[in-house]
């Protein structure tokens, strides 16, 4: 399906005041009439429409756009925002898992390590990926690569989009929990700066796998949750058919999260989603990557690992 022709279910008014608009021009050049000013009521219309619907977004609304087919991917961000990236392969135990891609690569002249988690626009590429979850071969690569960048020195950006880790037998066989454990604990005592940033949906350990860092940004319309709403309906009502109340329930949001103190940083996206302008939403968030490198830099590895481990430790309510 074309991206044209993909559209979100709560985004259906919209769609059928654009085709009707469509429909007139259509008629206007076959007919030789002049419906400009019906027209230009129409898309007024429309634009009204768009900043109703986008203004009040549901919880649920917002995991629907994580997951829109056209959003930009990890690479996408790569392609616009940095340059000379090298992808590596392999984690040098097992294999290559096509899932993480990464790099060296350079923002703006300076140099840093790229590591993300990549999905597919048609079938062919969603297999290759295996539809963007990682296997422990991907988090060990992840791992390698990141200990590559402290061992020269350079920093680190990691790129997270993903339903989870791969839930498979072969992948529990070959060490699942323990390579995404293995990060955690590695990732937090890294000796160099860590910006994370949650370009789509992020859910489970799949997620976390990638996602210890210094500063984490949110893109406005990403979602990063413990379980994808679905599960969560499935496990504490028995039904999917409750994933609305289940996505309010888990308070997924960059605001949610912002306002909790998961996340450090929103990044705006271009209005109706990132996958409206790709240019303009890497434009952005390589203009708050930068910021937060750029907090972090005067920091040594001492006062980066304490910060880290302190910033992780602080998260959470209880009661005692």
């Amino acid at each position: 399906m074309s991206e044209r022709s993909f559209y979100l279910d709560f985004e259906r008014p919209i769609v059928e005041l654009e085709k009707r608009i469509e429909e007139m021009q259509t008629q206007a050049e076959t007919d030789g009439l002049d419906l400009s000013r019906e027209m230009r009521t129409l898309e007024e219309r429309v634009e009204r429409l768009r900043h109703d619907i986008y203004s009040g977004l549901t919880r649920w609304q917002r995991v629907q756009i994580s997951r829109h087919p056209q959003r930009p991917y990890a690479l996408d961000y790569i392609a616009q925002m940095l340059t000379d990236f090298t992808e590596l392969h392999g984690d040098r135990y097992f294999g290559d898992d096509k899932a993480i891609v990464g790099g060296p690569a350079r923002l703006d002249g300076e140099p840093l390590m790229v590591v993300g988690i990549q999905s597919g626009r048609n079938v062919e590429e969603r297999k290759l990926r295996n539809f963007g979850m990682p296997h422990p071969e991907g988090y060990r690569k992840a791992l390698r690569l990141m200990t590559m960048a402290a061992k020269f020195g350079k920093p680190v950006l990691t790129l997270v989009d993903t339903s989870g880790a791969f839930p498979g037998i072969e992948a529990e066989e070959r060490g699942q929990a323990e390579a995404i454990a293995r990060n955690l604990f590695e990732m937090s005592h890294l000796p160099v700066p860590i910006v994370v940033a949650v370009i789509g949906q992020a859910f489970s350990g799949g997620a976390i796998g990638i996602t210890v860092g210094d500063r984490i940004l949110m893109l406005e319309h990403a979602v990063y949750s413990v379980i994808v709403p679905e599960s969560c309906s499935t496990i504490l009502f028995r039904t999917r058919d409750r994933k609305e109340e289940a996505a309010e329930a888990l308070k997924l949001s960059a605001a949610d999260l912002k306002e909790h103190g998961i996340i450090d940083r929103v990044v705006p996206e271009p209005f109706g989603g990132a996958h409206r302008d790709m240019v303009g939403a890497a434009a952005t968030l390589k203009r708050h990557v930068k910021e937060a490198f750029a907090e972090l830099c005067g920091l040594s590895p001492v006062e980066l690992v304490d910060q880290r481990v302190d910033k992780f430790a602080a998260m959470g309510h209880w009661e005692e």
